[in-house]
C-alpha cells in the first residue's frame, strides 16, 4: 500500500487512464468487427445490382429465360447484408472479462 496520499492519487489517476483506454479499445474492436465489413459490402453491392436490375434490357431477360436476375440477386444481397448488421446489433462483441 502507498503511504503517501500523493502516490494514492497518482495510482487512482493511472487506473482511470487504463479504464479509459480499455473502453476505447472495445469501441475500436466493435468498429472493425468482420460482420460490419461483410454486411456493409453486401448492402453496397446489393444496392448497385438492384439498381442495375430495375430497368433490364429485353436481351438480358431473354438470356435469363425471363427472370430479372440482377434485381433478385441485388434484393437477396440486401437481405443478407441487413442480416449481418442485425446480427452485429443483437450480439455485439463482448470484451474479455476483467480479472
Amino acid at each position: 500500500m502507498a503511504e503517501n496520499p500523493r502516490e494514492e492519487t497518482e495510482i487512482a489517476h493511472h487506473a482511470a487512464e487504463i479504464d479509459d483506454l480499455e473502453r476505447k479499445s472495445g469501441t475500436a474492436s466493435q468498429l472493425f468487427d468482420v460482420r460490419t465489413v461483410i454486411g456493409g459490402l453486401f448492402l453496397l453491392y446489393g444496392v448497385l445490382i438492384s439498381a442495375a436490375g430495375i430497368s433490364p434490357d429485353a436481351a438480358e431477360l431473354d438470356k435469363a429465360q425471363g427472370i430479372n436476375i440482377n434485381l433478385w440477386t441485388g434484393l437477396s444481397m440486401l437481405v443478407v447484408g441487413a442480416l449481418f448488421i442485425l446480427w452485429l446489433r443483437l450480439r455485439p462483441l463482448q470484451p474479455p472479462p476483467k480479472e
